[in-house]
């Protein structure tokens, strides 16, 4: 055996890294501000070595998961570590594994960097409200802030269903129950039905991924649950393609006018790096729920209908990316040549920065 697997996590904590890879053939890589980093002086891992870990840490679903197709996502926790998001898998016959940091504690709205509109939003008691994102994107942080923000301020139920779950809540204002798919639950659809009987006033959904889960998220939102849920969409359009894509024909256009009267908004984001290169930044795009809104649900607008409006309704609390990383730049937190890989329109970005006294 190389390095024992907890002093390998212990160095990945002691850095501030959000990821370990863990491969045969070469060693152990840490992710750092999202550049990778290789431990040097650690020796290359051998096949023993990542089928040991992966022995270690495996829960029994997920070692049964394993054995069955090679892969396995679960979560891990040892109090003197924290606990970490795994996935398992297998490549070129051997075991690898990347444990992703769940960093211990829950922030608040305002230090995540969400614009305040999500604290008006994370107070409704009915509808659906989506985060997305690429991976690495801090989805889980977003959705884990407003869960706390509601956790703190409203005496109300909440049930969370979660693969697999990754932050502990504590009770405080609100009663949490947190199930895991798999463990706890069937699915996520049968899981969302029975948290609308089970006094539920919050459901949160960590995976937005199947016609069936969203037909339970929005019957929940339509009986007056607010449905908090998570997609890998890169902004609020696609988010609302890749919902609408799901169905065709009669189902497609129900779900249109179920979306359009009970979507109470899409925060889609993306972390960028920081000008005095401390960390990263979160950069978000937000659309709520206006008429204009409405309308281009229902009748399937273009792509550039719904960013001109989310670019006109700062009054309702939209914002683009474009937008908010104009923000970042005018406070200095974002470099340009950061944020340019971002944006829908460069020479209007540039232009706004210029006249802003920003150096381009």
């Amino acid at each position: 055996m190389s390095t024992p697997l907890e002093q390998l996590l212990r160095r990945a904590v002691d850095a501030n890294a959000s990821d370990i890879h863990l491969k045969v053939g070469s060693p152990p890589v840490i992710r750092i501000d999202g550049e990778l980093r290789r431990m040097q002086d650690v020796e290359r891992l051998m096949p023993p070595d990542t089928e040991t870990y992966a022995q270690q840490i495996f829960t029994q679903k997920a070692a049964n998961q394993f054995n069955t197709t090679n892969e396995a996502d679960f979560a891990y926790g040892r109090q003197e570590l924290g606990r970490f998001r795994v996935s398992a898998y297998r490549q070129r016959g051997s075991v690898s594994l990347v444990l992703r940091r769940v960093v211990p504690g829950v922030p608040s709205l305002d230090r995540v960097g969400l614009p305040p509109i999500v604290r008006k939003l994370a107070g409704d008691h009915k509808g659906l409200l989506i985060v997305s994102g690429p991976s690495g994107s801090g989805r889980t942080t977003t959705l884990a802030a407003i869960v706390e923000h509601i956790n703190q301020t409203r005496p109300v139920s909440i049930v969370t269903i979660e693969d697999p779950i990754e932050i502990l809540f504590p009770d405080k204002m609100a009663v949490i129950a947190q199930r895991e798919v798999g463990v706890d639950v069937k699915d996520f659809a049968s899981a969302v039905d029975r948290a609308t009987r089970q006094d539920a006033d919050v459901i949160l959904v960590s995976q937005l991924t199947d016609a069936a889960t969203v037909e339970s998220a929005l019957a929940a939102a339509e009986t007056g649950h607010l449905v908090l849920a998570a997609m890998h969409t890169s902004d609020p359009v696609d988010t609302v393609s890749r919902l609408v894509g799901m169905f065709s024909g009669d189902r497609e256009r129900a779900l249109r006018a179920q979306l359009a009267n009970h979507l109470k908004g899409v925060i889609s984001q993306r972390l960028i790096d920081s000008a005095d290169a401390t960390g990263r930044v979160l950069a978000s795009e937000v659309m709520t729920s206006n008429k204009r809104i409405t309308e281009l649900i229902m009748v399937g607008g273009e792509a550039a209908q719904f960013v001109e409006t989310i670019q006109d309704a700062e009054f309702f609390g939209m914002q683009t990316f474009d937008q908010s990383l104009l923000d970042l730049v005018k406070q200095r937190r974002v470099s340009v040549s950061a944020a340019l890989p971002h944006v829908r329109n460069s020479h209007d970005f540039r232009a706004k920065a210029l006249e802003a006294g920003v150096e381009v």
